[in-house]
């Protein structure tokens, strides 16, 4: 995998095509159209760009994005969201190497990051505790389940 490029505010339209794309099956999934990813702005999104505590992150290939994350960081926290793959481009392992580099990234000071996902994420439940992640608990939301996850950082 290519070394992940840093995402500012011109990507944010083709980063909201992204998201879209790669979420319709998670919310078919979890029989949930509402999901945030889908329904957020692109005002929405460029203002979180614009955030000096985001930390986004893509791949490109031939000049196409096809892969980014997102991580929010709070002091020693960190808050990893919309990890998300072109639909055509899944099962290659970009999504793990783009978490792992992403995460690689951020500064020392962070300490713990956390996240979550759907119940009937079956992608992302097995990609988590495969790269450290250990569940921490789960919530109820419209008709199922978000299950959290938590990571320690070694440093």
């Amino acid at each position: 995998m290519a070394d992940p490029l840093r995402l500012g505010e011109a990507d944010a339209g083709e980063l909201l095509t992204l998201q879209r794309a790669a979420y319709v099956t998670e919310a078919q999934a979890h029989d949930d159209p509402g999901l945030p990813p889908l329904t957020e702005s692109l005002g929405e999104l460029v203002e979180v760009l614009r955030d000096r505590a985001c930390f986004a992150w893509g791949t490109r290939e031939n000049g196409r994005l096809i892969a980014a994350v997102r991580i929010l960081v709070r002091g020693e926290s960190a808050e990893v969201g919309r990890l998300v793959v072109a639909p055509d481009q899944q099962r290659r392992g970009l999504g793990r190497g783009l978490l792992l580099a992403a995460e690689a990234r951020l500064p020392v000071t962070v300490k713990k990051l956390t996240l979550f996902t759907g119940e009937h994420s079956t992608g992302p439940l097995r990609l988590y505790p495969a790269v450290g992640y250990r569940e921490t608990h789960r919530t109820p939301e419209q008709g199922y389940h978000l299950v959290h996850f938590e990571k320690t950082r070694a440093r």
